[in-house]
Protein backbone atom coordinates (compact mmCIF):
# COMPACT_ATOMS: atom_id res chain seq x y z
CA UNK A 1 0.00 0.00 0.00
CA UNK A 2 2.81 2.38 0.92
CA UNK A 3 4.62 1.58 -2.35
CA UNK A 4 1.48 2.40 -4.35
CA UNK A 5 1.06 5.80 -2.66
CA UNK A 6 4.74 6.58 -3.27
CA UNK A 7 4.37 5.84 -7.03
CA UNK A 8 1.30 8.07 -7.27
CA UNK A 9 3.14 10.97 -5.59
CA UNK A 10 6.05 10.63 -8.08
CA UNK A 11 3.74 10.51 -11.12
CA UNK A 12 1.75 13.61 -10.09
CA UNK A 13 4.53 16.25 -10.61
CA UNK A 14 5.33 14.80 -14.05
CA UNK A 15 1.67 15.02 -15.11
CA UNK A 16 1.43 18.61 -13.83
CA UNK A 17 4.53 19.64 -15.79
CA UNK A 18 3.16 18.03 -18.97
CA UNK A 19 -0.18 19.82 -18.54
CA UNK A 20 1.55 23.19 -18.04
CA UNK A 21 3.68 22.64 -21.17
CA UNK A 22 0.60 21.83 -23.26
CA UNK A 23 -1.29 24.86 -21.94
CA UNK A 24 1.67 27.13 -22.71
CA UNK A 25 1.93 25.91 -26.29
CA UNK A 26 -1.82 26.28 -26.81
CA UNK A 27 -1.79 29.77 -25.34
CA UNK A 28 1.09 30.85 -27.56
CA UNK A 29 -0.67 29.50 -30.65
CA UNK A 30 -3.97 31.12 -29.86
CA UNK A 31 -2.62 34.32 -28.34
CA UNK A 32 -4.05 37.58 -29.76
CA UNK A 33 -1.80 39.04 -32.43
CA UNK A 34 0.16 35.82 -32.84
CA UNK A 35 -0.81 35.47 -36.50
CA UNK A 36 -0.01 39.13 -37.17
CA UNK A 37 3.39 38.75 -35.54
CA UNK A 38 4.13 35.76 -37.75
CA UNK A 39 3.15 37.71 -40.86
CA UNK A 40 5.36 40.61 -39.76
CA UNK A 41 8.34 38.25 -39.49
CA UNK A 42 7.59 36.86 -42.95
CA UNK A 43 7.53 40.39 -44.43
CA UNK A 44 10.78 41.32 -42.69
CA UNK A 45 12.51 38.20 -44.04
CA UNK A 46 11.32 38.92 -47.58
CA UNK A 47 8.99 35.92 -47.83
CA UNK A 48 5.79 36.13 -49.91
CA UNK A 49 2.83 37.59 -48.11
CA UNK A 50 0.05 35.27 -46.96
CA UNK A 51 -3.59 35.76 -46.10
CA UNK A 52 -4.83 36.42 -49.67
CA UNK A 53 -3.20 39.87 -50.03
CA UNK A 54 -2.27 40.38 -53.68
CA UNK A 55 0.48 42.65 -54.95
CA UNK A 56 -0.90 45.89 -56.41
CA UNK A 57 0.48 45.24 -59.90
CA UNK A 58 -0.86 41.66 -59.92
CA UNK A 59 -4.33 43.00 -59.13
CA UNK A 60 -3.93 45.59 -61.91
CA UNK A 61 -3.01 42.82 -64.37
CA UNK A 62 -6.06 40.72 -63.49
CA UNK A 63 -8.64 43.52 -63.55
CA UNK A 64 -7.42 45.83 -66.34
CA UNK A 65 -4.58 44.39 -68.41
CA UNK A 66 -6.21 41.04 -69.27
CA UNK A 67 -9.47 42.58 -70.60
CA UNK A 68 -7.49 45.18 -72.59
CA UNK A 69 -5.28 42.53 -74.23
CA UNK A 70 -8.30 40.35 -75.00
CA UNK A 71 -9.94 43.26 -76.80
CA UNK A 72 -6.75 44.27 -78.64
CA UNK A 73 -5.62 40.85 -79.91
CA UNK A 74 -8.93 38.93 -79.82
CA UNK A 75 -7.89 36.15 -77.43
CA UNK A 76 -10.74 33.70 -76.82
CA UNK A 77 -8.98 31.57 -74.21
CA UNK A 78 -7.99 33.47 -71.02
CA UNK A 79 -4.90 31.24 -70.70
CA UNK A 80 -3.64 32.57 -74.05
CA UNK A 81 -3.32 36.12 -72.71
CA UNK A 82 0.41 36.97 -72.29
CA UNK A 83 1.74 37.43 -68.78
CA UNK A 84 5.05 38.14 -67.09
CA UNK A 85 6.72 34.88 -66.12
CA UNK A 86 9.86 36.02 -64.30
CA UNK A 87 12.29 38.92 -63.86
CA UNK A 88 16.06 38.36 -63.75
CA UNK A 89 18.44 41.00 -62.40
CA UNK A 90 22.15 40.63 -63.17
CA UNK A 91 25.16 42.65 -62.02
CA UNK A 92 28.49 42.01 -63.75
CA UNK A 93 31.50 43.05 -61.69
CA UNK A 94 34.82 42.26 -63.33
CA UNK A 95 36.64 44.57 -60.90
CA UNK A 96 35.78 42.13 -58.09
CA UNK A 97 38.66 39.89 -59.20
CA UNK A 98 41.07 42.38 -57.59
CA UNK A 99 38.83 43.64 -54.78
CA UNK A 100 36.54 41.13 -53.08
CA UNK A 101 34.83 43.85 -51.01
CA UNK A 102 33.11 45.14 -54.14
CA UNK A 103 31.36 41.78 -54.53
CA UNK A 104 30.08 41.88 -50.94
CA UNK A 105 28.65 45.35 -51.53
CA UNK A 106 27.00 44.28 -54.80
CA UNK A 107 25.37 41.24 -53.16
CA UNK A 108 24.01 43.32 -50.26
CA UNK A 109 22.70 46.06 -52.56
CA UNK A 110 21.03 43.60 -54.95
CA UNK A 111 19.42 41.83 -51.99
CA UNK A 112 18.03 45.16 -50.77
CA UNK A 113 16.70 46.04 -54.23
CA UNK A 114 15.13 42.68 -55.03
CA UNK A 115 14.08 41.55 -51.54
CA UNK A 116 15.70 38.16 -52.18
CA UNK A 117 19.20 36.80 -51.63
CA UNK A 118 21.15 36.80 -54.93
CA UNK A 119 23.40 34.07 -56.29
CA UNK A 120 27.09 34.82 -56.94
CA UNK A 121 28.09 34.00 -60.53
CA UNK A 122 31.53 32.54 -61.17
CA UNK A 123 33.81 32.41 -64.22
CA UNK A 124 33.42 29.25 -66.33
CA UNK A 125 36.91 29.39 -67.83
CA UNK A 126 40.25 31.12 -67.33
CA UNK A 127 41.28 34.12 -69.47
CA UNK A 128 44.88 35.22 -68.97
CA UNK A 129 44.42 38.61 -70.68
CA UNK A 130 41.79 39.59 -68.08
CA UNK A 131 43.69 37.99 -65.17
CA UNK A 132 40.67 35.75 -64.74
CA UNK A 133 40.79 32.23 -63.33
CA UNK A 134 38.07 29.61 -63.49
CA UNK A 135 35.79 29.75 -60.45
CA UNK A 136 36.44 33.41 -59.56
CA UNK A 137 33.41 35.50 -58.57
CA UNK A 138 32.56 37.97 -61.33
CA UNK A 139 28.98 39.03 -60.56
CA UNK A 140 25.68 38.22 -58.93
CA UNK A 141 22.12 37.64 -60.11
CA UNK A 142 18.63 37.01 -58.77
CA UNK A 143 15.44 35.67 -60.35
CA UNK A 144 12.07 36.91 -59.09
CA UNK A 145 8.67 35.29 -59.48
CA UNK A 146 5.21 35.77 -57.99
CA UNK A 147 4.47 38.67 -55.66
CA UNK A 148 8.13 39.65 -55.31
CA UNK A 149 8.35 40.03 -59.07
CA UNK A 150 5.24 42.24 -59.26
CA UNK A 151 6.35 44.37 -56.30
CA UNK A 152 9.81 44.89 -57.83
CA UNK A 153 8.32 45.90 -61.19
CA UNK A 154 5.95 48.29 -59.40
CA UNK A 155 8.88 50.01 -57.66
CA UNK A 156 10.96 50.00 -60.86
CA UNK A 157 8.33 51.59 -63.10
CA UNK A 158 6.78 54.05 -60.65
CA UNK A 159 9.66 55.00 -58.33
CA UNK A 160 13.10 54.13 -59.70
CA UNK A 161 12.93 54.98 -63.42
CA UNK A 162 11.40 58.46 -62.91
CA UNK A 163 14.43 59.29 -60.74
CA UNK A 164 16.82 58.88 -63.70
CA UNK A 165 18.24 62.23 -64.77
CA UNK A 166 16.63 63.58 -67.96
CA UNK A 167 14.43 60.51 -68.19
CA UNK A 168 12.31 60.42 -71.35
CA UNK A 169 11.22 56.80 -71.29
CA UNK A 170 12.82 53.43 -72.02
CA UNK A 171 13.49 52.17 -75.54
CA UNK A 172 10.71 50.06 -77.11
CA UNK A 173 13.27 48.31 -79.35
CA UNK A 174 14.97 46.14 -76.72
CA UNK A 175 12.87 43.03 -77.35
CA UNK A 176 14.49 39.75 -78.41
CA UNK A 177 11.94 38.72 -81.05
CA UNK A 178 10.02 36.44 -78.68
CA UNK A 179 8.30 38.98 -76.48
CA UNK A 180 11.04 39.21 -73.81
CA UNK A 181 12.40 42.62 -72.81
CA UNK A 182 15.83 43.62 -71.45
CA UNK A 183 16.56 46.91 -69.74
CA UNK A 184 19.97 48.27 -68.75
CA UNK A 185 20.57 50.61 -65.80
CA UNK A 186 23.80 52.53 -65.27
CA UNK A 187 23.34 53.35 -61.60
CA UNK A 188 21.86 51.53 -58.62
CA UNK A 189 21.26 54.78 -56.71
CA UNK A 190 17.91 55.32 -58.43
CA UNK A 191 16.42 52.73 -56.10
CA UNK A 192 15.29 54.22 -52.77
CA UNK A 193 16.47 51.11 -50.89
CA UNK A 194 20.13 52.06 -51.50
CA UNK A 195 21.85 54.29 -48.95
CA UNK A 196 24.06 56.78 -50.83
CA UNK A 197 26.54 57.01 -47.93
CA UNK A 198 27.25 53.25 -47.98
CA UNK A 199 27.92 52.94 -51.73
CA UNK A 200 31.59 52.38 -52.60
CA UNK A 201 31.17 52.27 -56.38
CA UNK A 202 28.29 52.81 -58.80
CA UNK A 203 27.23 49.54 -60.42
CA UNK A 204 25.11 49.00 -63.49
CA UNK A 205 22.70 46.12 -63.94
CA UNK A 206 20.66 44.32 -66.56
CA UNK A 207 16.98 43.59 -65.94
CA UNK A 208 15.43 40.89 -68.15
CA UNK A 209 11.64 40.54 -68.18
CA UNK A 210 10.53 37.14 -69.48
CA UNK A 211 6.95 36.96 -70.76
CA UNK A 212 4.75 34.30 -72.33
CA UNK A 213 4.10 36.54 -75.36
CA UNK A 214 4.91 34.97 -78.73
CA UNK A 215 5.70 38.20 -80.58
CA UNK A 216 7.34 41.53 -79.75
CA UNK A 217 4.08 43.37 -80.46
CA UNK A 218 2.27 41.34 -77.80
CA UNK A 219 5.12 41.82 -75.32
CA UNK A 220 5.23 45.56 -75.97
CA UNK A 221 1.48 45.89 -75.47
CA UNK A 222 1.62 43.82 -72.27
CA UNK A 223 4.37 45.91 -70.68
CA UNK A 224 2.78 49.17 -71.84
CA UNK A 225 -0.52 48.23 -70.18
CA UNK A 226 1.39 47.19 -67.05
CA UNK A 227 2.80 50.72 -66.82
CA UNK A 228 6.29 50.50 -68.38
CA UNK A 229 7.19 54.10 -69.47
CA UNK A 230 8.22 53.52 -73.08
CA UNK A 231 9.72 56.34 -75.10
CA UNK A 232 7.31 57.85 -77.63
Amino acid sequence: MADKQEKQQKAKPAADAKAQKGAGAKGAKGAPGGKQAGQTVELQQGRPRTGGIKARLREHYSTRVVPALKQEFGYKNPMAVPKIEKVSINIGLGEATGNSKLMDGAVNELAAIAGQKPVVTKAKKSIAAFKLREGMSIGCMVTLRGDRMYEFLDRLMNVALPRVRDFRGVSPKSFDGRGNYTLGLRDQLIFPEIDYNKVEKTKGMNISITTTAKTDAEGLSLLRHMGMPFRQ
